[in-house]
């Protein structure tokens, strides 16, 4: 089984590839497979799997899977898929 992780476009790096903010941790990913990257995707979500942006989804879909992907793996009670997450500890 496969598995894409969703995420919001926050920046455009070049024709190719777009930085993606999935749960806070922000990665380049590759476009290609949706046409490239354009500033019309800025703020849109995508389904990211192995660095490429597989199709593109609504924010409440993102924001569900998200949250089942949390549950899943039984961390839906912390944060460490929000923005602002440190892994320092005290």
């Amino acid at each position: 089984m496969c598995i894409a992780i969703p995420g919001k476009i926050k920046a455009i790096v070049n024709e190719n590839t777009a930085t993606v903010d999935m749960g806070g941790i922000c990665r380049d990913v590759n476009m290609d497979l949706l046409g490239g990257a354009s500033k019309d995707l800025l703020g849109k979500y995508v389904l990211v799997h192995v660095g490429y942006a597989i199709s593109e989804i609504s924010k409440e879909d993102s924001e569900e899977t998200m949250r089942l992907l949390k549950q899943i793996s039984g961390l839906e009670d912390t944060d460490i898929f929000e923005p602002g997450f440190s892994d320092e500890t005290d």
